[in-house]
């Protein structure tokens, strides 16, 4: 990897050097360890101009446009006078850990614009539906001087709550739907949104998605909202038409105004399960790298597998060798 020196390449980020940016944040997604120490340094570099930025946080099931609408979204938002960051986390293959990363080829009119700049990531092992390393993408991406993140999950179907716990306003589309196709959404992720978008609204879907809208809204005001103060809204929209995209960048703006200085107490408490989850990132790590300790989990999970222990006491065998160890 070129330039690895953390105070150049932190210079040359923060005067918005767009392939200094692609380079930070291939370091800071690394998992060698002299990398991590690197990423580490780069990071303080860049803390104290990061965190201006409106983040937000993009999830909904495969098929329902997020490529689509994030690019129209996107372009509406450069019009409006901002910079994009657009942080696309693609699922990781199982078997082979591999990933296609092809949304830059799914937004390419908003890959060419010079007011945005689109990071493909695989997500790997981590849950929630970002990559382990997102955050730390989106605190480059706003030094670099880009005032809107958009974190794009990888779709409904995985644990997709984590994207919750770092950004501003979580924003879940749905596709025109009827019946028990209503169900397709876990309720855990409906509670999380905090602006809920039915995209595909135009031609013969459009009556469809206004009751699709109609029905979620009800349905919604029988559940806590996820942000005091703000009463979830569900909106009709169409990517490929643009219509409804400028009224979802207004409720943006509307979820901001109201949350006030609430918005600074939510990161606040974002860095700090941020903070508790690197911790516990870490300690896994920590116990794969020792060879004593991955013998001793490779013998367990066999007496876990053949009933001869179970998995609690496995765990507190595991843990303690590993604290005696530490």
């Amino acid at each position: 990897m070129e330039d690895l020196d953390p105070s150049r390449l932190a210079a040359a980020v923060l005067a918005g050097e767009r392939r200094a940016l692609a380079r930070a944040i291939t370091l800071i997604e690394s998992s060698r360890p002299d990398h991590r120490e690197k990423a580490e340094a780069l990071l303080d570099a860049l803390l104290p101009e990061a965190g201006r930025s409106v983040r937000l946080g993009i999830s909904g099931a495969p098929g329902v446009g997020k490529s689509t609408f994030i690019e129209a979204f996107g372009r509406h938002i450069i019009e409006a006078g901002h910079r994009v960051a657009v942080l696309a986390v693609d699922p990781s293959s199982r078997r082979s850990g591999g990933s296609i990363l092809g949304d830059k080829t799914r937004m390419e009119a908003l890959a060419r614009d010079a007011g945005a700049f689109i990071r493909p990531s695989p997500a790997g092992r981590t849950l929630g539906g970002v990559a382990r390393r997102t955050r730390e993408a989106m605190l480059a991406c706003e030094a670099a001087g880009f005032d809107v993140v958009l974190v794009e999950t990888v779709g409904v179907g995985q644990s997709e709550t984590t994207v919750a716990d770092m950004v501003d306003l979580f924003l879940l589309l749905l596709q025109p739907a009827g019946g028990d196709e209503l169900q397709g959404i876990k309720r855990g992720i409906v509670e999380l949104a905090d602006l809920v978008l039915v995209n595909k609204a135009d031609g013969a879907l459009e009556d469809q998605a206004r009751r699709t809208a109609a029905d979620y809204g009800a349905a919604l005001h029988l559940l806590r909202p996820a942000a005091p103060g703000w009463t979830v809204r569900v909106q009709i929209c169409s990517a490929q038409t643009g219509a409804g995209i400028p009224e979802a960048w207004d409720a943006v703006g509307a979820f901001r105004e109201i949350l006030g200085a609430g918005l600074e107490e939510r990161r606040a408490r974002q860095a700090v399960a941020w903070m508790w989850n690197e911790v516990a990132e870490g300690a896994l790590e920590a116990l794969r790298r020792d060879d004593a300790l991955r013998a001793l989990a490779g013998r367990l999970e066999g007496e876990v597998a053949a009933g001869r222990a179970a998995p609690a006491a496995a765990a507190r065998r595991l843990l303690a060798r590993f604290l005696a160890r530490s």
